[in-house]
């Protein structure tokens, strides 16, 4: 198995726009039919991914995730020597790869969209690889029944793809990639073409796969659901960037800055733009509304660390972390939106839209009505659960 290293690891894609339309995007200004870029452009051309530093240990679980474009499938086409590094160094255990070709890098992909041979059978689907190797044939039957097995799939060895569901069909190009052995397993959002039970039922299935191989993974998506719960780290990518890394658990309760907390977390972290950050009598406090909140112990130490003074700021409260009650800030429902064991309601508050996510388990067939659209209702939260961003920079004034 591997470690796998990126140092200051950079990709531009050549321009092969004429000069009058490249000077249009830099601008900002956006031509009809045309989409709107938001990485960089230079005179070399288009930075798809910049000043990419990452360790990934030997055997970890890591996710690169973020919205289209980011430079998430980039960074992993690099990493299989699908597209050549610009800039920066490439390390697969102790061994430099910049140069080294994909098929000798001993590492394997799962595609988007299987890539199978429509014309073999799983079987020979999975065996492929090996037979190219010339693999003897009696390691080729024990290495392909052993990764069925491993996914429930050797009642499908003589069919072919197109006899099997998407699920299916995804499972035998995981096979396809664990018989090989790799030392890194790549995995460019392999379960976006799901629908979302099948979804679901393969993110159980390559966390049981982790457990059984002992290989490296690198995997990319843009659902943040799928980066939460595969991930031992998660790297969040913007533009290019890396904005933040760390555990689920710590992007989630520590978000570096604004971006991470809006994409990471369902339904999106609340934003309020017109908040204030005092201190009275050395405790930090948020005021919002009319309300003061003092700050628990530990955003008060990490505050006072960073010698934060008061100031305008960007408070962010997680839709789970508001709590209704009989006095706090006033507001309208707008939208009830019943999910069984809560409710989640889009308050009108404050001059903005405010989501509440609320649970219904202790609440009795009147108070769930009273919370129907249209109805009032008052709420707060408590200091621990306040995120304070700068208002210029967006960076969360604890990191």
């Amino acid at each position: 198995m591997a470690t796998v290293t990126l140092k200051n690891i950079k990709k531009i894609y050549p321009n092969t726009e004429g000069t009058k339309k490249k000077k249009k995007i830099k601008r900002g200004e956006e031509e009809q039919g045309e989409k709107k870029v938001n990485l960089q452009i230079t005179d070399e051309g288009v930075v798809a991914v910049q000043e990419f530093n990452l360790e990934i240990a030997d055997k970890e679980f890591v996710v690169l995730v973020g919205p289209s474009g980011c430079g998430k499938s980039t960074t992993l086409r690099m990493i299989a020597g699908l597209e050549e590094i610009t800039e920066g160094e490439l390390y697969i255990g102790d061994r430099l790869v910049n140069d080294v070709p994909p098929k000798d890098r001993d590492i394997a992909m799962v595609f988007q969209n299987y890539a199978l041979y429509p014309h073999m059978t799983v079987y020979d689907n999975s065996a492929f690889a090996l037979k190219l190797r010339k693999t003897p044939k009696d390691v080729i039957d024990k290495k392909v029944n052993e990764a069925a097995g491993i996914l429930d799939i050797i009642q499908y060895l003589e069919r072919k793809p197109k006899a099997l569901s998407g699920g299916q069909r995804q499972r035998v190009a995981i096979g396809r990639a664990i018989v090989r052995d790799p030392r890194v397993m790549l995995m460019d959002e392999p379960l976006s073409n799901l629908d979302a039970k099948l979804r679901n039922q393969m993110r159980a299935e390559i966390i049981k796969l982790r457990e059984k191989i002992n290989t490296t993974f690198i995997y990319v998506t843009h659902d943040q659901t799928e980066a939460m719960t595969l991930g031992d780290r998660i790297v969040i990518m913007k533009d290019g960037f890396i904005q933040q890394v760390g555990t689920p658990q710590e992007v989630f309760n520590h978000p570096y800055n604004l971006f991470v907390a809006g994409f990471i977390g369902t339904p999106q972290m609340n934003f309020f733009h017109n908040a204030k950050l005092v201190k009275a009598n050395g405790k930090y406090a948020v005021e919002l509304g009319g309300m003061t909140v003092e700050l628990s112990e530990e955003k008060q130490a990490k505050l006072a660390a960073n010698n934060v003074e008061p100031q305008d700021i960007v408070l962010g409260v997680r839709p789970e972390h508001i709590e209704l009650a009989k006095s706090g800030i006033d507001g309208k429902v707008d939208v009830s939106e019943m999910m069984g064991s809560s409710v989640h309601l889009h308050v009108s508050a404050l001059g903005q839209d405010v989501v509440l996510v609320v649970s219904t388990m202790n609440m009795t067939a009147a108070e769930v009505v009273a919370l129907a659209s249209g109805n009032p209702v008052s709420f707060t939260f408590a200091g621990h659960v306040c995120h304070v961003f700068n208002k210029e920079t967006g960076i969360n004034l604890e990191a």
